[in-house]
């Protein structure tokens, strides 16, 4: 079993360290991995538009209406009318109605969308965990359940939450999520600074005889040529070599500013340390006496 290890970058990641684990053949064609991996990181980038709408719904209740769009305290003061339920809380954005579903439902929206999200999320590279597209679905349809379960009568067609869980992938090129998505027609897939080759297998790329393999790969769209390649230093290493040549360019300003005889003072400099150490006596003190 060949382990595919796609770098991508999901919308709000705090860096680029992100992806997912993927599993095929040396026998699987190259156009049928290539569409895998396409369908697998468009779910990952229309569950963390689920994840992020259905917790707004979970908080906030429904979107409103276009036109409708303000801060209800504003409103109020113009004269407007702002329906307050029994769990009415205002939404700071304006975006959103402020009568969200009862406690329980929430924690029910909200359970659902973390597993969702710890499903998708990039830990599961280290946790050695292999995304498939049915358990991503499956994931889906639980969170679809629960708001179909919040909201019986369904939401209302403008709300982020309804376009997420069941618009086209071509609906979602509207949200902030356009430019991240791919189309498994006019993708590439490098390793290695190597294209696999449409029309060939997995094989011809990486050898009959690798079954037992992990390569590090990315998409790119095809004529863009092969990916920028990765520094070959990380973010967390360049902090961690500031930080140490910082404290030691201090250290040094310190020995430069201290007096000739100041290293008199120190413990090593002492010509009868030795002595005194076997003796026993490097940490006697005169009675009296406190340092």
């Amino acid at each position: 079993m060949v382990l595919i290890s796609l770098k991508s970058v999901l919308p709000g990641a705090q860096s680029a360290n992100d992806g997912f684990l993927f599993e095929t053949t040396t026998s699987t064609p190259v156009d049928e991995l290539i569409d895998s991996l396409v369908e697998i990181h468009n779910a990952r980038l229309r569950s963390c538009l689920i994840a992020d709408a259905v917790k707004g719904l979970a908080m906030y209740g429904v979107m409103k209406r276009p036109e409708d769009v303000g801060t209800d305290h504003v409103k109020e003061i113009t004269g407007g009318n702002v329906e307050r339920g029994d769990n009415y809380v205002e939404d700071p954005s304006g975006l959103r109605t402020g009568n969200p579903p009862d406690e329980k439902m929430a924690e029910i929206l909200n359970r659902e969308v973390r597993a969702l999200e710890e499903y998708i999320h990039k830990n599961q590279v280290q946790n050695q965990v292999a995304l498939t597209l049915p358990e991503i679905t499956e994931k889906i349809n639980n969170v679809r359940g629960a708001v179909t379960m919040a909201y019986p009568m369904g939401l209302p067609e403008w709300d982020l939450a309804h376009l997420a869980l069941d618009g086209s992938v071509d609906k979602l090129k509207g949200t902030y999520l356009g430019g991240s998505l791919i189309e498994a027609k006019n993708a590439s897939l490098w390793t290695c600074n190597k294209e696999f080759r449409r029309g060939q297998l997995v094989s011809d790329r990486l050898g009959s005889c690798n079954e037992k393999t992990k390569v590090v790969a990315k998409l790119t769209t095809k004529g863009s040529g092969p990916p920028a390649r990765e520094p070959v230093v990380s973010e967390t290493e360049r902090n961690a070599m500031t930080a140490f040549y910082f404290t030691r360019q201090e250290e040094l300003k310190r020995l430069a500013e201290a007096d000739e005889d100041d290293y008199l003072n120190s413990a090593w400099a002492d010509p009868k340390g030795m002595k005194k150490s076997l003796q026993g006596l490097d940490n006697v003190k005169a009675p009296g006496l406190r340092f």
